[in-house]
C-alpha cells in the first residue's frame, strides 16, 4: 500500500466526502476514487459507504484509522528527519574527547552547535587518546579531540585546536622561588606525576628529553592517567607534574601552578579534532568547522 494512498484514505475520513478531499488534495475526483477502490482491494475490506451525502468511514476503516494516522505522522516526521539530516541539521553525533577539552573547547563548540544545528543530538564520551584512537578506527566515535601526535587508522582529518605549554604543578608546601617559578632541577629532584607513556607517548618522551637536556635524571613517581588524577597525586605529595597552562583556571586544593623558569625545552601540549574523511559532508565535518579555539 503506497504512502499516497493513506493520505487519500485520512483526506476522505476529515472532509467527510470524495469530491470535498478530491478538491483539498488537488486531486481529479476519479483518480481520488480509483485509488481508494485499489486501497479496498488490497485490503480485502471495505472502507466506506457512499451515499449523496457524502463517504462515512465503515467499520473496518474506523478500526484502522488511528493506526493510519499515527504511520503516515511517523513518515512525515522520518522525512523531515532525513530533509534536517541531509542539510546538516538533525542527527547524532558521538564525540570523544580528553579532559583538556572540558574547560574552554567543549563549551564553545556546543553553543555553537546549538546555534548553527539545533537538532543535533550530541553523546559525549570522555575517554583516553589510546581509546579514541581505537573507537575511531571502529566508528564508535564520530570525532575526537584528542592530544596529537597520534597514530588514527584509517582516512582521517586533522584540524589542530589549540598549542599550550607546559606549567609544573607543584603541591602548596613547594618551596618556589620568589617570582613564583620552579626549575628543572627541582621538578627532577621532586619526580614527576605524569600520564603513562603509553597513552601519550610523545609528550612523555619530551619531557624526558628536555630533564635529560638540562641534565638532570628524570624519574616517575606516579602514573595518573587523568588530568584530575594527576593533580590528587600532587597535592598527596608525590611529586610535581607537568600540565597545559590552561590548568590554571581551576582550583585544585593542595596545588599551586607555576612557571618552569628554564622549562623552554619542554614539549607544547597540543590539542586536536580528528575524524574520518569522508566523500560527502557529514556531522563531524559541521562540528570540526566550528570556532574551537583554534591556533593560527
Amino acid at each position: 500500500m503506497e504512502t499516497r494512498h493513506l493520505r487519500y484514505f485520512l483526506a476522505v475520513v476529515d472532509h467527510g466526502s470524495v469530491s470535498r478531499a478530491a478538491a483539498w488534495l488537488g486531486l481529479a475526483q476519479p483518480a481520488l476514487s480509483q485509488a481508494l477502490a485499489r486501497m479496498e482491494k488490497d485490503l480485502g475490506v471495505r472502507l466506506f459507504e457512499r451515499s449523496r451525502r457524502g463517504a462515512l468511514p465503515t467499520a473496518a476503516a474506523r478500526a484502522i484509522l488511528e493506526d493510519v494516522r499515527a504511520s503516515v505522522a511517523r513518515i512525515d516526521a522520518a522525512q523531515q528527519r532525513a530533509r534536517d539530516i541531509g542539510r546538516g541539521s538533525a542527527g547524532q553525533l558521538n564525540v570523544g574527547l580528553v579532559s583538556s577539552a572540558l574547560f574552554d573547547t567543549l563549551p564553545r563548540a556546543l553553543r555553537q552547535l546549538r546555534e548553527r544545528a539545533p537538532g543535533v543530538r550530541v553523546i559525549l564520551h570522555e575517554m583516553s587518546n589510546a581509546a579514541q584512537a581505537e573507537a575511531l578506527q571502529n566508528g564508535e566515535i564520530d570525532i575526537g579531540l584528542m592530544h596529537t601526535p597520534v597514530a588514527v587508522g584509517g582516512r582521517m582529518r586533522e584540524r589542530q585546536l589549540l598549542r599550550d605549554r607546559l606549567v609544573a604543578a607543584v603541591p602548596d608546601e613547594f618551596d618556589v622561588a620568589p617570582d613564583g617559578t620552579v626549575t628543572l632541577a627541582q621538578v627532577a629532584q621532586a619526580g614527576l606525576v605524569l600520564y603513562p607513556q603509553a597513552q601519550l607517548p610523545v609528550l612523555y618522551a619530551g619531557i624526558m628529553d628536555a630533564l635529560r637536556k638540562a641534565g638532570h635524571a628524570p624519574f616517575v613517581a606516579q602514573e595518573a592517567n587523568r588530568t584530575l588524577t594527576v593533580l590528587a597525586c600532587v597535592a598527596g605529595g608525590c611529586g610535581v607534574g607537568l600540565l597545559p597552562s590552561w590548568i590554571r583556571s581551576l582550583d585544585f586544593r593542595g596545588v599551586r601552578f607555576c612557571e618552569v623558569a628554564d622549562g623552554g625545552d619542554l614539549p607544547s601540549f597540543d590539542l586536536s579534532a580528528i575524524w574520518p574523511a569522508r566523500s560527502v559532508p557529514t556531522l563531524a565535518d559541521l562540528f570540526a568547522s566550528l570556532d574551537l579555539g583554534a591556533t593560527p
